[in-house]
């Protein structure tokens, strides 16, 4: 369980991690730090201060640019090739497993670091044949720099064969599921649970009659921005409604698309609301794109998408959306054991000040089975797996509230093999695996008892 400033740490970690410049930038920026060294010392043995290692390559002014520009346009040359492969993957990621699954490449740190790699060491390298010239002392040649220029280039050699590997083991499917469930898992255990900054102090109205007046007598607060929300500050929003005296409530969580001037909240008092309409944009965060720092759903669509894909008639892969239940399944379990969001924010007093709508336990599960069923009739193995899928989060289940919206995602499973599936021995093994889910729900209903 981590706190407010941790969720935001991680959000903006994320968003630093989510483009392909920050890394290449820190590695150009340190190759000309290593440059400056290089060259530093360069200048001292030229002048007779100090004295290079025998290891030390040696040569003429003329073979040394040689040198320099044959390794900067062969450096060029390879930036373009990782360039042209990484678009290819990209385009290979959009086409076969969807264009939400762009952000899990692009933030992939190998291919950062391998064009931050290749950049660093041309600009190493044009920046040392930028100081080779005539001095008072006769031609200045930077030879410690150059052969840190050629430690680099095998370095980089080695970076490639990775990359290459990297590369085609990133872009074999089961692979790409497992690190969407990774990421599952790591946005589960971040939203497990923020701790109210008011601890265990309950004071005031109840939640249930401050909605009764949000309702009633409550203003809205209209989105100062369109696009996906992504983040929400509350530990500035209970700062916020403290200050005021005032109760927010959320209508939207992140995830959700705003539009422009349309409800995102509401405020009581009434009064209050110009003054938080004025403050909201510095309590939340929009962009074009969902993340998974406060949005665990994403992570589940991501899964689902690739399902749906996967038994489209055009892709027909059945093995894929089988590996995509088994993990959607993996997190739902940690769902049920685990994950309690809490929607009330108090202030230290034990106030409730901030009224969130995180996504619920049963939004979840219906996201995580729906769109798959409806994509899979006809389809005896998808539908026994999903069954089993259930039975499992059925085991992990804490709460008797947990259990119905399992059960009722089993029965319509169970329905749709009755009526699409046409051989009478599927229908019965699709059956017997309902009748395994209400065993098990039996079974964890009787130990509740």
């Amino acid at each position: 369980m981590i706190g407010g400033v941790h969720l935001e740490a991680q959000w903006r970690r994320e968003a630093l991690r989510t483009n392909l410049w920050v890394v290449p930038v820190l590695e150009v920026l340190l190759a000309g730090l290593l440059f400056l060294v290089t060259w530093s010392l360069d200048r001292a043995a030229h002048r007779g201060d100090l004295t290079l290692p025998t290891w030390v390559i040696s040569g003429t002014s003329d073979a040394a640019r040689q040198i320099l520009a044959a390794i900067a346009a062969a450096l060029i040359t390879v930036v373009g090739v990782v360039f042209s492969i990484m678009i290819v993957t990209l385009t290979l990621a959009s086409t076969q497993f969807g264009p939400r699954m762009l952000r899990t490449f692009i933030r992939d740190r190998t291919t950062q670091l391998t064009l931050g790699t290749f950049v660093g060491t041309f600009v190493y390298a044009v920046l040392s044949l930028m100081v080779i010239g005539p001095s008072a002392r006769g031609d200045f040649v930077p030879h410690l720099s150059i052969t840190v220029c050629m430690g680099l280039v095998l370095a980089d050699l080695g970076v490639l064969i990775y990359f290459i590997h990297h590369i085609a083991t990133s872009i074999q499917l089961p692979r790409v599921i497992a690190n969407i469930a990774a990421e599952l898992s790591a946005a589960i255990e971040a939203g497990a649970g923020e701790p109210a900054p008011g601890g265990d102090v309950e004071r005031g109205p109840p939640v249930a009659e401050l909605h009764v007046r949000l309702d009633a007598s409550g203003a809205a607060v209209p989105a100062p921005d369109s696009g996906y929300l992504q983040f929400v500050r509350h530990r500035t929003l209970v700062r916020m409604a403290t200050e005021l005296d005032a109760v927010i409530r959320l209508d939207h969580r992140p995830g959700h698309f705003l539009v422009q001037g349309h409800q995102l909240a509401t405020v009581w008092p009434a009064e209050a609301a110009v003054e938080v309409t004025r403050s909201f944009a510095r309590a939340h965060i929009t962009g074009p794109t969902r993340t998974l720092a406060q949005d665990i759903a994403f992570a589940v669509d991501q899964l689902v998408e690739i399902a749906i894909r996967a038994l489209s008639t055009a892709v027909n892969d059945t093995f894929t959306a089988l590996t995509c239940i088994d993990w959607l399944g993996e997190g739902l379990c940690r769902i049920a054991s685990r994950w309690q969001p809490d929607p009330v924010h108090r202030d230290a007093a034990g106030h409730i000040r901030v009224i969130s709508a995180p996504v619920s336990y049963e939004r979840l599960v219906e996201r995580a089975f729906e769109k798959i069923r409806q994509a899979a009739p006809g389809m005896p193995a998808v539908l026994i797996r999903q069954l089993d899928a259930l039975a499992e989060i059925m085991a992990e289940t804490t709460t008797e509230a947990q259990r119905p919206v399992l059960l009722r995602q089993a029965a319509m499973i169970d329905r749709l093999g009755a009526e699409s599936v046409p051989e009478p021995a599927d229908r019965e093994d699709v059956h017997r695996r309902y009748l395994a889910v209400l065993a098990v729900h039996a079974q964890r209903t009787g130990r509740q008892h």
